[in-house]
């Protein structure tokens, strides 16, 4: 192993994510005969086989799989010194990776393109993904940033909030109990949900809710996707549990209506969220402090325009 080049490892890494010599060599700018020599090469250096053939997929051997735990530790860490040191000489750089939650991605643009108006030669990469792999993307280096709901205690993550995230309970316009001016909980006792999939933030704060009154919802149909809810909901199926923000179009257009339950909305908050330990760049630090000290203004501001467009 002593022999191994960064550049191997690298190659290596690209070819258990992209599943394509041809896909690693584009990446990577070099021919996939390139690819398949130093794969070879790796391959006689640890001697093991680093994939097999299983049907028409390439998969990693047992070697290969701690191979990749290696590698990746590698990879990161020269990473993190390459930023710390660009970090000493001051360089600011132009590219930030975020990463987001799906309920995040409603509020964060338009936080961000106000970011990107101050700062016109900012680059940034957007990755969106559910809680777990928007956490294993920043454990692993994937993402400088992420923007997600609180962060458990025994990740390596640190994390403070910037904005807040109301949760309330949409209905369609037609709705039986829409137009009420006061309900309580006790009213949606036999009304269908339309609900996050268990694991996700959104399911365990409805779950909570509603055992906290000692009631349990009726759960008619699940999803991963708000959008695939939100249809649902304005089709009719039923109630759904969501997040303000993710239904502030349809709120505005009358498609959907806010249901005025006691104890709602519930009061959560958005997290920036950075890898413990990570050497931060000017242009992190900057975005940081940018998300902290106007995000939640920016997305007043917002609300506040949606709700002079409702009522005109």
């Amino acid at each position: 192993m002593r022999n191994v080049t960064i550049r191997q490892l690298q190659i290596f890494a690209e070819a258990t994510r992209l599943d394509s010599f041809a896909l690693v060599a584009e990446k990577l700018h070099i021919t996939p005969a390139a690819v398949s020599f130093q794969i070879k090469q790796l391959e006689s250096m640890v001697g093991f086989a680093l994939f097999e053939r299983v049907g028409k997929k390439s998969v990693l051997t047992a070697p290969g799989t701690t191979l990749l735990g290696y590698a990746q530790t590698v990879l990161l860490a020269l990473k993190d010194a390459d930023q710390a040191l660009r970090a000493m000489k001051g360089l600011v750089g132009g590219k930030v990776s975020i990463g987001l939650i799906s309920t995040a991605k409603y509020i964060v643009p338009h936080i961000l393109a106000r970011f990107q108006a101050d700062n016109p030669g900012t680059e940034i990469a957007l990755y969106d993904g559910n809680r777990q792999e928007i956490f294993d993307a920043l454990v692993s280096g994937k993402v400088d940033l992420a923007v997600t709901g609180q962060v458990p205690a025994d990740l390596p993550i640190s994390a403070v909030p910037f904005v807040s995230n109301p949760t309330v309970i949409a209905a369609a316009a037609g709705h039986m109990l829409a137009g009420y001016e006061h309900l309580h909980l006790t009213s949606l006792v036999g009304e269908p949900f339309i609900a996050r999939e268990i694991g996700s933030g959104t399911r365990q704060l409805m779950d909570d809710f509603f055992r906290g009154q000692g009631l349990r919802a009726r759960i008619s149909m699940t999803s991963s996707s708000n959008e695939t809810i939100k249809q649902a909901v304005m089709a009719g199926m039923g109630l759904a549990l969501l997040s303000r923000h993710t239904i502030a179009l349809e709120l505005r257009l009358g498609l959907l209506t806010e249901l005025p339950i006691e104890g709602l909305p519930l009061q959560r908050s958005w997290y920036i969220a950075h890898r413990q330990g990570m050497p931060l760049l000017p242009i992190h630090k900057h975005l940081l402090g940018f998300l902290l000290e106007r995000g939640q203004a920016i997305i007043d501001t917002l609300e506040d325009r949606n709700g002079a467009l409702r009522v005109s």
